[in-house]
């Protein structure tokens, strides 16, 4: 392995220079196109490819390395730059634009290398990639189907994880009849229509907090001056303290999977608040709705009810804390976060206020159940579907 890691580690120095190339290419097209208007030089994929032959051509280092990654680096330029691109002809605002693509330093950028068809095989239960490099791979669940392409990168904690793209394998659970609408919120990460099926904010974050501090102390005390290679102390309190990032994101994942699989198995139709969070992050709660981890609790639910062939209906969030969910009447101003208890002042109906939102939810997504909440009247949704 470890001259596989060797192997993988050179490669992925050549696809940082690859891309650091592409970078500077594309920056002095731009600086021209801006110099001159009338000058209509592009930097499309295709004069990069030419570029990477020609440098191929000329290098011997770069031509030691096989193509297909450094052909394939070349792709995810162009993809980030046309995204960025795209951001910029649409007007967004600057804070909501994907930034064009930058440089990728030596000692920030993690090495991560794409193969597609041509440039990888399985055998015997080891990964064999373009270049004569061979990995034996630690399988977490069978490959479903042939893959088309895999990505081999390496994380923070410098383990190497090999993803592999296949395609979806849908497997139906059984109908239940029931729906359910899903609030997310701060106090609790999710408040459902559904007492039994609320998620309160777990507070991984809080409680790895300790372990986090100590670590941030011993980097700061073994901080390297600018200019000098950082020591061996350091390094060691950089890796502890990713190994404790990387156990508290692991149990944001954990709970939030096990969460969405509890709501996909017991609910066929699922209301979900296309909440954005990332607005949070310059409030008051920012630590508190990051360690909530909305954002990945809501596409672990959106994933496993896709996996499974539920009815997923994302709901716009605008106004689902002003409405009431049993008239539909509107407040005239918006509840302040101290208020938690909604009062509609139309029919007088009083409730918590995220269980009302919540049941919006199912309002707005055209599930409103007849009678007990959370649950339709059998064959409704049988009778939706035909």
């Amino acid at each position: 392995m470890s001259t596989a890691r060797s192997a993988l580690l050179a490669d992925g120095d050549r696809c940082r220079w690859v891309w650091n190339e592409c970078v500077a290419k594309a920056k002095a097209v731009h600086a021209h196109n801006k110099a001159h208007p009338e000058s209509t030089l592009t930097c499309g994929p295709a004069q990069l490819d030419k570029m990477l032959t020609e440098a191929r051509e000329r290098t011997p280092w770069l031509r030691e390395g096989s193509s297909v990654p450094q052909q394939q680096i070349i792709r995810d330029f162009g993809k980030s730059r046309a995204r960025a691109q795209k951001d910029i002809k649409g007007r967004l605002p600057l804070k909501q634009r994907a930034g064009m693509p930058g440089w990728k330093k030596k000692r920030e950028a993690a090495p991560t290398l794409n193969y597609s068809r041509r440039g990888f095989r399985l055998k015997g239960g080891r990964l064999h990639l373009a270049g004569g490099i061979v990995a034996t791979v630690v399988w977490s669940r069978d490959l479903p189907a042939v893959p088309s392409s895999v990505r081999v990168y390496r994380d923070s904690l410098g383990h190497w994880y090999a993803s592999f793209v296949v395609p979806a394998d849908v497997r139906p659970l059984p109908r239940t009849g029931r729906v359910i609408g899903v609030d997310w919120g701060v106090k609790e990460t999710a408040t459902t229509t559904s007492d039994a099926h609320d998620l309160p904010h777990a507070q991984h974050g809080r409680k790895g907090q300790q372990k986090l501090s100590r670590y941030d102390r011993m980097m700061a005390r073994r901080k390297p001056a600018k200019g000098q290679a950082a020591s061996k102390g350091y390094c060691e309190a950089r890796k502890l303290r990713a190994k404790a990032c990387k156990k508290v994101a692991r149990q944001r994942q954990d709970t939030g999977r096990k969460w969405a699989k509890h709501v996909v198995t017991d609910h066929d139709a699922i209301a979900v608040e296309d909440f954005h969070p990332k607005f949070l992050a310059k409030s008051s709660m920012a630590r508190k709705a990051a360690d909530a981890a909305i954002g990945a609790t809501k596409k672990a639910l959106i994933e496993m009810g896709r996996k499974h062939g539920r009815d997923i209906r994302p709901v716009h969030p605008a106004h689902t804390t002003m409405d009431c969910a049993s008239c539909g009447a509107r407040t005239k101003h918006a509840l302040p976060l101290s208020e938690r208890t909604y009062t509609c002042t139309a029919c007088g109906v009083v409730s918590p206020r995220d269980k009302n939102s919540a049941r919006v939810m199912l309002v707005r997504a055209g599930l409103d159940p007849a009678g007990v909440e959370g649950v339709r009247p059998p064959g409704a949704l049988l009778q939706e579907a035909a």
